[in-house]
């Protein structure tokens, strides 16, 4: 792993939870032609835009690096993933024992049905309230887990383990991770 790499990740950790989707956010922005790719221009201007302190050989550095085909562009999704940080075992276990809550039917797949009989809408906020209904909760439920640019109302187990991956990166203790996600997920 590069030095420019490690650099980017310690700036996502130190905006904590939001880090990497706010990284996410930037190169969603800048990605025009919603390719899902970004080429070394993209790549400049969302770490750019997203305030990343990065010297611009830096940024050419990181590019080379991710740019593994050489095909002068970088698969998105395979850049979030790369500067994300690893992930414990302990913590996968414990994101694994939470999806596996929910996907009731054992398809690795969460959807609607799966979440009525797992989630509790009516403790939200917002349908305490009566800003939203039940429903409407738990249809935008799915969202905060959901591929960028590829909303389609289900949560796979990718997209569980990625989401987890980015709120992770700013947990330092793997007790308190555990702890957070025991409590969220009635385990």
């Amino acid at each position: 792993m590069s030095e420019a790499l490690e650099k980017l990740r310690q700036q996502c950790r130190a905006r904590g939870a939001n880090g990497i989707i706010g990284l996410g956010r930037a190169f969603r922005l800048m990605d025009d032609n919603r390719d899902k790719k970004l080429n070394l221009e993209e790549m400049k201007l969302g770490l750019q835009e997203y305030g990343a302190d990065i010297e611009p050989s830096e940024v050419d550095s990181l590019f080379k690096e991710l740019d593994r085909d050489g095909s002068g562009t970088v698969n998105f999704d395979e850049f979030l993933r790369a500067v994300r940080p690893p992930l414990p075992q302990e913590r996968l276990d414990m994101i694994a024992k939470a999806f596996a809550k929910m996907d009731k039917t054992g398809d690795e797949v969460v959807n609607l049905p799966d979440l009525k009989v797992v989630y509790n809408a009516k403790e939200h906020p917002d349908v305490i309230g009566g800003k939203k209904s039940e429903d409407e909760v738990l249809v935008e439920f799915p969202q905060n887990f959901e591929t960028p640019n590829n909303p389609d109302g289900k949560v796979t187990k990718q997209e569980f383990i990625d989401y987890y991956t980015g709120v992770s990166s700013s947990i330092d203790l793997d007790e308190y991770f555990v702890t957070m996600m025991q409590k969220a997920w009635q385990m």
